[in-house]
């Protein structure tokens, strides 16, 4: 599974999450109805892939000579999470996608509220 999401591409500011599965019970053990979950307004989830960020106009001080040959670099400003992190975000400004009989989120950055970094977990 994890070659097949090796080939996925998340375009912009976009970040790839898998939804954390959370209990069908509550803390005083009622069953909650199915698709309760769904309905949530804040959902939390382990981001997969990252996308490259938020992409930086090219200067136009070359534009002028149209006749040589440029190679088109983008430049991005590189988004604040990571793979690994712990994201909570709000529901709302997700899609949900399920690909390989997996659901996934496809969040924008501005959609996260908070992220969880264990970088120094064992430090």
């Amino acid at each position: 599974m994890a070659d097949n999401l090796k080939k996925l591409i998340v375009v912009g500011d976009r970040l790839l999450v898998k939804p954390s599965s959370l209990s069908d019970k509550t803390k005083g053990g009622l069953f909650l109805p199915p698709g309760y979950k769904e309905k949530e307004e804040i959902q939390t989830g382990y981001i997969i892939k990252v996308g490259p960020g938020y992409p930086i106009p090219l200067p136009s001080e070359d534009m002028d000579e149209t006749w040589k040959n440029s190679e088109e670099k983008v430049k991005y400003i590189p988004l604040q999470a990571k793979e690994g992190d712990k994201a909570i975000f709000l529901q709302k400004g997700a899609i949900e996608i399920v690909y390989n009989n997996e659901k996934y989120y496809i969040v924008p950055q501005h959609s996260v509220l908070l992220l969880e970094r264990m970088d120094d977990l064992f430090d």
